[in-house]
């Protein structure tokens, strides 16, 4: 999964500078960083909501 969000945001990236990007650039490595933050984050809100509805 976190491969496909590198391949996502470097060819994001690419398209907005209007060329090739590495992986490896500064921009891309914040942006996949920021992505899985923020499904990490929803990942423990859902199970913080899953266990309280259980209790």
């Amino acid at each position: 999964m976190i491969h496909k969000i590198i391949n996502d945001e470097t060819w994001l990236e690419g398209e907005r500078r209007g060329c090739c990007v590495s992986p490896h650039d500064p921009v891309v490595r914040d942006s996949v960083c920021a992505v899985v933050l923020r499904i990490g984050q929803q990942l423990r809100d859902s199970l913080a909501d899953s266990n309280s509805a259980a209790a």
